[in-house]
């Protein structure tokens, strides 16, 4: 078969859709681009927001209008939270965020025999980690590693607990025996990735701590860096700071999940922290590491969220001096207790906010950024565009320069002469 894919959301998604990828070409069949001709199309899709299932449904929608005669295949979350929105769109095979190697069967028994089918499962009846393929089909310098699964938070936004269920989590072994496989296949930077990965190993044998699997990996790939996904600010305390510091291929970008800088509306979002303690995360973080990469999310416009909360969560953000920032309006999401809250803030007042919260986002950006002029940073690049080869530092920051070597996958010394937008500039040492 001729498959295509179309991935939505967030870097687990692409993580699984990769995975599937080489589940299908293992088993003999042909990977071709969604714009062109398929026997099967693949839709893995989000729904983290309303707009996230509306963008679904047009993907959906456009595969079956493209190829008639062709299957369409949706999995992913929005089929695993509201099943009852496939009806009518077209779907051949609907199936959810379980069971990926039963999935690849379904899309070769559908094609076969030519019937629909359902196959979607209670999500909090999960109990095992699904152990996927890391990396992709093709040498690429960052690989993914999928090592947890599963929230339950319950953030008053989020549908992500019904999508995926409970905390399900790689063992550090065989999180380990991957990495090093990845390394043997040329990758030069994995990053850990999973729903909530702060959560990783209350599921598994003496609760061990996330650092416990960092230490592991770090170790299995000597030669990688090893980078971070999203952390919850409880994570980062004394001793994972100190056992960070001490590992010299973890790099030194920590993404912390804010949301808001305000007291009341974290309460009204149901995040388990206040202001103070993620002051405390971020204050740790720079007494352990140098210049850190300190990364975050923002909502703006969360209901109830007045104009002197925005303003409270606006002087937070200085506070922090974050490297980068996400900035999102509210998305209300049906589901969800956020959604059937008083309070709901006007479309033109989120994204007023979202616009002046950005602004802030890029001065503190620029201002991380001119920190590094005139010194000298290992870059890892991985592509040439423009006429310049562009990699990322450890921080996560893009860095540019001129060379006529063929750089892509190795690590140079870049001293850095100027910021351009949002990158560094520099010249090889």
């Amino acid at each position: 078969m001729r498959i295509a894919f179309f991935t939505l959301g967030c870097k687990v998604n692409q993580y699984e859709t990769q995975a599937l990828e080489q589940l299908f070409t293992r088993r003999g069949h042909t990977l071709v681009p969604f714009e062109g001709e398929a026997d099967v199309y693949v839709i893995n899709t989000c729904t983290v927001t309303a707009v996230s299932d509306k963008k679904s449904r047009q993907m959906i929608r456009r595969a079956r209008k493209q190829a008639p005669e062709a299957v369409v295949a949706v999995c992913g979350c929005y089929p695993q939270t509201h099943p009852a929105d496939m009806d009518g769109l077209g779907a051949d095979l609907v199936a959810g965020t379980g069971d990926r190697l039963g999935f690849v069967e379904l899309v070769e028994r559908t094609w076969e025999e030519r019937r629909s089918a359902v196959a979607l499962d209670d999500a909090f009846a999960r109990r095992t980690f699904e152990i996927l393929p890391a990396g992709g089909l093709e040498g690429r310098t960052r690989a993914m590693l999928k090592v947890e699964d599963g929230c339950v938070n319950f953030c008053s936004y989020c549908i992500i607990p019904y999508a995926r269920g409970r905390v399900r989590s790689l063992p550090a072994k065989e999180a380990a025996e991957q990495a090093a496989a990845l390394a043997e296949r040329g990758y030069r930077e994995i990053v850990l990735t999973g729903i909530e990965i702060s959560s990783w190993g209350r599921d598994l044998e003496g609760a061990p701590e996330l650092m416990d699997l960092v230490e592991a990996v770090c170790a299995a790939a000597p030669a990688c860096r090893v980078r971070l996904g999203s952390l919850e600010p409880r994570t980062v305390t004394e001793d994972f700071c100190r056992r960070a510091a001490a590992l010299p291929n973890l790099c030194p970008h920590f993404h912390l999940s804010l949301q808001s800088g305000c007291d009341a509306v974290l309460a009204r979002m149901n995040r388990k922290y206040d202001s103070a303690r993620y002051y405390e995360s971020v204050t740790l973080l720079r007494e352990h590491f140098e210049v850190p990469a300190v990364t975050t999310d923002l909502i703006v416009g969360f209901p109830g969220e007045t104009e002197e909360e925005f303003q409270q969560t606006l002087a937070f953000l200085e506070k922090c001096a974050f490297s980068a920032m996400h900035v999102f309006p509210y998305s209300r999401r049906p589901g969800t207790p956020a959604a059937a809250m008083p309070g709901q803030v006007r479309r033109a007042v989120k994204e007023e906010r979202a616009h002046r919260a950005a602004q802030l986002a890029a001065r503190m950006e620029r201002a991380y950024l001119e920190q590094w002029v005139g010194r000298s940073v290992p870059v890892l690049f991985e592509e040439r565009r423009d006429g310049l080869w562009y990699g990322h530092t450890a921080r996560y920051c893009e860095a540019a320069a001129d060379s006529a070597e063929d750089l892509h996958n190795r690590t140079r010394n870049v001293r850095v002469e100027a910021v351009e937008g949002t990158a560094l500039r520099g010249s090889l040492e």
